[in-house]
C-alpha cells in the first residue's frame, strides 16, 4: 500500500517498477552501427592504406617477373556420323528406337565430339608429344608421367561448343613453339587414328586386312609345300583334264570361303535385313550347291572330289594335293585382295578422320600473364585484408574497454594458459 502523503518519486517507482529504459540504453550502447564501422576504419586508415599499397607493389613486382606466354589455337572439323550406322541401329532396335534415342544421353556421350576429345587426351597421344618435342627437358620433368601432366596443364581441348567444332589451344613461352606444338598435336592424333577402326568402312578395311594377311601366309606355306613335293616325287605337271577338274573344285571352295568371310564382315555392323548381306548369303548358298554337284565338300579341302582313278596316277597324287592347296589359297588371296581394295576406297570416300579448319599460326600477341588483372586483384585483396584487420583491432579495443567483457577475456586467457601442455592444474 502507498500512503497518500508519500513523495511523488516513490509514487512513480511504485506505478512503474519494471520500466526498462535503463536496459534499453545499455543495449543501444553495445550495438555497432555502420557509422561505428566507418569510424573504426577511419581511425586505422593509415594501416589500411599501407597494407593496400604493399600488396599493390608486390603484385607489380611479381607480374613483371612472370615469364611471357603465348597461346596458339587450331580448329578441327570432326567426321560427321554416317547415316548407315544410324539406320542399322534403328533397324536393330525396331519399335524401341525412339526410346533409345531419348536415352542416348545416358550412354556416356552427351556430345559426339567427346569421343575425339578423349582420344586427343589419351596417354598414347600425349606420350608421343612428350617424346617428339622433348617436353621432359622443356618442363624439367624427371618422369614421363610428370611431363605428361605438365603438358596437360598447358593444353585445352574443347569440343563442347555449339558450332560442332573442336578447338585445341596450347600455351608456351615461345610463340613459334606454341604453334608447332598445336599442329604437332593434330599430327600425333592422326597417327593414332590410322591404327583404329572408327567408321564402318574403316572397320571393313581392318577386317579384310587381317584376313588378307592370313591368306598370304597360307599361300606362302602351300607354295613351299608344293615345291618340296616336286623335289620329292619328280612330278612337274598333272594331266590336263585332272588339272581342270581340280582347279574348278578349288575355285568353288575358295569362293565359298571368301563369301563366308564377306558375310562375317557384314554381320559386324549390318542387320539381317541388310540387302548386301542377304545377297551375299544367297550367293554363298548357290556356290555350295555347285560344289555339291562336283561331289566335293567344304571341309575336305578337295579330298572328296570325284576324280576318276585313271586320271590320277598313284605317283602324282601327292603333287595333285599340293597343287590343289596352292590354287585354293591363290583364289582366296585374290578375292580378299579385291575386297580389301574396295574397303579402302570406301574409307577414302568418307574423307579424313579429322579435318583442319584453321591451322595454328604463330601468335603475335602474348596471352599471359594478365598483369593488370594481377595488380587489380592483389590491390583489392590488400584493401579487404586491411579493413578486416582494422575492424578486428577496433572490435578488440571495444571488447577490452567493457569491464565485464574484460573480466571474461582475462578468465579465458587464464584458462588457455592452464591448458597448455606441461602446466599442472
Amino acid at each position: 500500500m502507498i500512503r497518500e502523503d508519500a513523495p511523488p518519486e516513490m509514487i512513480e517507482r511504485a506505478v512503474a517498477p519494471h520500466d526498462p529504459p535503463v536496459a534499453g540504453h545499455a543495449a543501444d550502447e553495445r550495438e555497432i552501427s555502420l557509422l561505428d564501422l566507418g569510424i573504426i576504419i577511419a581511425e586505422n586508415k593509415r594501416m589500411v592504406l599501407n597494407l593496400t599499397a604493399a600488396f599493390a607493389i608486390l603484385a607489380i613486382i611479381v607480374s613483371l617477373l612472370l615469364p611471357v606466354s603465348y597461346t596458339a589455337t587450331t580448329t578441327l572439323l570432326p567426321p560427321q556420323e554416317g547415316g548407315s550406322m544410324a539406320g542399322a541401329l534403328a533397324s536393330q532396335l525396331g519399335s524401341l528406337g525412339g526410346m533409345a534415342a531419348l536415352a542416348g544421353g545416358g550412354l556416356g556421350l552427351k556430345n559426339s565430339n567427346d569421343r575425339y576429345v578423349a582420344m586427343f587426351q589419351s596417354r598414347v597421344v600425349e606420350d608421343a608429344m612428350v617424346q617428339k618435342f622433348g617436353l621432359m627437358r622443356e618442363y624439367r620433368s624427371r618422369y614421363l608421367s610428370d611431363a605428361r601432366k605438365a603438358f596437360e596443364s598447358q593444353t585445352l581441348v574443347d569440343g563442347g561448343n555449339k558450332d560442332g567444332l573442336i578447338h585445341i589451344s596450347v600455351q608456351d613461352h615461345d610463340a613459334n613453339r606454341a604453334a608447332e606444338l598445336t599442329n604437332g598435336y593434330v599430327d600425333q592424333f592422326r597417327d593414332l587414328s590410322e591404327h583404329l577402326a572408327i567408321s564402318e568402312a574403316s572397320q571393313r578395311r581392318l577386317f579384310f586386312q587381317r584376313e588378307l594377311e592370313q591368306a598370304k601366309n597360307n599361300l606362302a606355306d602351300a607354295e613351299e609345300a608344293l615345291e618340296q613335293t616336286e623335289l620329292k616325287t619328280g612330278v612337274i605337271q598333272p594331266d590336263s583334264q585332272e588339272r581342270a577338274l581340280i582347279e574348278s573344285a578349288t575355285s568353288l571352295r575358295a569362293q565359298i570361303t571368301a563369301r563366308e568371310v564377306q558375310v562375317q564382315g557384314l554381320q559386324t555392323y549390318a542387320t539381317s535385313e541388310n540387302s548386301e548381306l542377304v545377297q551375299a548369303q544367297q550367293e554363298l548358298t548357290g556356290l555350295r550347291a555347285q560344289l555339291a554337284k562336283l561331289g566335293g565338300s567344304e571341309d575336305s579341302h578337295g579330298n572328296e572330289i570325284l576324280i576318276p582313278k585313271g586320271l590320277v596316277p598313284k605317283a602324282g597324287m601327292e603333287y595333285v594335293r599340293g597343287l590343289r592347296d596352292v590354287k585354293y589359297y591363290e583364289t582366296i588371296f585374290d578375292i580378299l585382295a579385291r575386297q580389301f581394295e574396295v574397303a579402302k576406297l570406301d574409307e577414302a570416300k568418307e574423307g579424313a578422320l579429322i579435318q583442319v579448319v584453321d591451322p595454328a599460326i604463330v601468335p603475335d600477341r602474348k596471352s599471359g600473364p594478365k598483369r593488370s588483372l594481377i595488380v587489380i586483384g592483389a590491390t583489392a585483396f590488400g584493401f579487404f585484408l586491411g579493413v578486416v584487420v582494422a575492424l578486428f583491432r577496433g572490435g578488440y579495443r571495444r571488447l577490452t574497454s567493457d569491464p565485464a567483457a574484460g573480466t571474461k577475456v582475462a578468465t579465458l586467457r587464464r584458462a588457455l594458459g592452464k591448458s597448455k601442455p606441461g602446466v599442472s592444474n
